[in-house]
């Protein structure tokens, strides 16, 4: 069995998509190239459009933005978050820069910057970024040294 990330959906309070969808739309089409659509809820009783945000054109890793009641929505006052792994250090300090640059423009972003872990197994860069949606997100990279590689490693064609 092979398990890869598909979807997560995430709830932000009723009026946040109106609100938020330009500066949603930007902040993680700009920073982490995803692709933000409105479409349809899969409920037909629901009429309500929603938010996908996607890293491919063929949807196969996205993240469905939906609405809810403030008392029904995701709450993460912790550091729960989902994990971005990007090639290599390079890339992390980047995305870094990329939103240093944002949080000027709208204070709301927030980063946290761990200290790297070097291991004897690997280099481990990180940060954590949350910008409007109720979660926060590890950027990291991980680069093996020498005689430490995986057998497998994952490739998108």
């Amino acid at each position: 069995m092979t398990l890869r990330f598909n979807h997560m959906e995430l709830t932000v309070p009723k009026g946040t998509l109106i609100k938020e969808k330009e500066n949603l739309s930007s902040f993680y089409g700009e920073v982490f190239g995803f692709e933000v659509i409105e479409v349809p809820m899969v409920d037909e009783r629901i009429q309500e459009t929603k938010l996908l945000m996607r890293t491919d054109p063929e949807t196969s890793q996205f993240m469905f933005i939906v609405e809810q009641d403030a008392d029904r929505c995701i709450q993460s006052p912790g550091y729960d978050h989902l994990g971005f792994l990007l090639e290599n250090s390079r890339e992390v300090d980047d995305t870094l820069a990329r939103c240093k640059e944002w949080q000027q423009k709208d204070a709301r972003l927030e980063i946290k910057v761990y200290d790297d872990l070097d291991t004897p197994q690997a280099l481990n860069r990180t940060f954590y970024v949350r910008y409007i949606l109720p979660i926060w997100f590890d950027i990291h990279s991980i680069e093996f040294h020498a005689g430490f590689e995986p057998k497998r490693k994952w490739v998108f064609e």
